[in-house]
């Protein structure tokens, strides 16, 4: 199922989440353009002392080329782009040691959990992140208030990346993308309009529908595969860090009741207690 839109109206222009999408934007043109730029040498020695190997972005075959032609055995070789994301990526091997391994960034490494927010592996993971980030995210900061939904956005991203390292906390593999603080929005949304209907596009064997879904049914199976997916892989099988996604959903969950604006109403959360008995 592939969500298009929804059918509600933000109350107003949603500043953040515009300004974030096209940050994320900005950042991926540039992740691009680094493409295009020549490959450098990173410190392998470092890595190896610290038993985090192999290190980001470290290719085997690269690195044995690299000797067959008389080069430096504590060197491997690392494209521009690739060195973007060991370095500002967030590997939670790195930071649980308190050791910044080269390629080194110029701040304190506790901030990769909001600059590894920013960078995504592709392009379909690009638009993938800021198509749900576009259709949810602007009636949830309308229900906030702009600054309050942008520290609640963060505070998503890293309580999402705090979940994926407590499933790999040894890992030194880079984790990157917008998910965990959507995961968090999308939360949001289900508690604060769990009936809103969101046009989506259902795919159906050579055809596909559009289909008016409830909000809580779609976002309840968006979690549900979440979970299932998160138990039945290591964590982050396949490139996704499915127990970021969790992470990101439950500080949602619960962060919705501090940061919504008093006069907004938690629906979801006063369907429940009325159902409940003696309530």
């Amino acid at each position: 199922m592939i969500p298009l839109r929804d059918t509600l109206r933000s109350p107003r222009f949603p500043v953040v989440t515009v300004s974030l999408i096209v940050i994320n934007l900005l950042v991926f043109l540039y992740q691009g353009y680094l493409q295009t730029q020549p490959s450098s040498w990173n410190d392998l020695a470092p890595w190896r002392a610290s038993r985090l190997v192999p290190p980001p972005a470290y290719s085997d075959r690269a690195y044995q080329l690299h000797l067959a032609e008389g080069g430096n055995p504590s060197q491997y070789p690392i494209s521009a782009a690739n060195k973007l994301i060991a370095q500002f990526a967030l590997i939670p091997g790195e930071l649980l040691g308190g050791r910044d391994l080269p390629p080194t960034i110029p701040f304190p490494l506790w901030l990769t959990l909001l600059t590894s927010v920013f960078l995504h592996g592709g392009l379909l993971h690009l638009l993938g992140n800021m198509l749900y980030l576009w259709i949810f995210g602007d009636n949830v900061e309308g229900a906030m208030g702009s600054v309050r939904f942008l520290i609640f956005y963060l505070l998503c991203a890293v309580a999402a990346a705090g979940a994926q390292i407590a499933v790999d906390p040894r890992s030194a593999l880079p984790m990157i993308g917008a998910s965990g603080a959507i995961a968090g929005v999308l939360a949001a949304y289900l508690m604060l309009f769990p009936f809103s209907r969101i046009v989506t596009l259902i795919p159906i064997f050579f055809f596909a529908r559009l289909v008016a879904v409830p909000a809580v049914i779609l976002l309840g199976l968006w979690f549900l595969l979440q979970i299932v997916s998160g138990l039945s892989s290591t964590g982050g099988a396949g490139g996704t860090a499915w127990f970021a996604h969790i992470g990101g959903f439950a500080a949602g969950l619960l962060l919705v009741f501090l940061f919504r604006r008093k006069d907004v109403p938690i629906t979801l959360w006063q369907v429940v207690r009325r159902r409940r008995p003696g309530a």
